[in-house]
């Protein structure tokens, strides 16, 4: 990987890398902090709200610093490239620090967040219809995915990489178009001859 560009300066792909990193030691934090501090709103919207504002936040963040630190101006096809670059590495990170967490740290996680979610769930669906055949239905499915999720095997593994990569691929698409800055280009005009040659 080439650190710095022609001109000296550090490259957008090692900055993309570094905050990357440093937005998945991030999410971990928070994400220890909610599970010891706040177990019940895992699983549940306040937690998602959460990770919506904190993500949306340190995206901006990181991309406006990516961007200035390389003199102000990226294309498209650069903001793209490095925009993804920086989405995808707390994604993948933290993705299977989840599963490491889950399996060998805590062991009780999994039941603990299983229980916390089908339980919001439930509510939520009982207070949408009174049909407990939808009802079971959908929790059903949800078990199926939550066992997925912490168990997973290596085809889950390789959808669930795939899928988050497409998302955020769309959205590093729509990221490029709102944070790229074209260099401005400067014409330079030769001056006019006010007094040409007669023939």
């Amino acid at each position: 990987m080439n650190h710095t560009t022609s001109n000296g300066n550090i490259s957008a792909t090692s900055l993309a890398v570094k905050y990357g990193l440093i937005w998945s030691a991030i999410n971990i934090v928070v994400f220890l902090l909610v599970y010891y501090g706040m177990p019940q709103i895992m699983g549940t919207w306040k937690h998602s709200i959460i990770q919506f504002v904190v993500g949306i936040g340190l995206a901006i963040y990181f991309t406006l610093e990516i961007r200035k630190q390389i003199g102000g101006f990226w294309s498209f096809k650069e903001a793209l490239k490095n925009i993804f670059i920086l989405f995808i590495i707390p994604t993948v990170v933290v993705y299977f620090f989840s599963i490491i967490f889950g399996k060998w740290i805590e062991p009780e996680y999994p039941a603990k967040i299983t229980e916390i979610s089908l339980n919001a769930t439930t509510e939520m669906m009982e207070s949408m219809t009174t049909d407990q055949e939808v009802i079971d239905e959908t929790i059903a499915e949800m078990e199926k995915g939550l066992e997925k999720q912490f168990n997973p095997g290596i085809m889950d593994i390789l959808q669930s990489i795939a899928i988050s990569a497409l998302i955020y691929f769309v959205g590093a698409l729509i990221w490029a178009a709102i944070f790229k800055r074209d260099r401005p280009v400067f014409v330079a005009r030769e001056p006019e001859n006010e007094d040409p040659l007669n023939e």
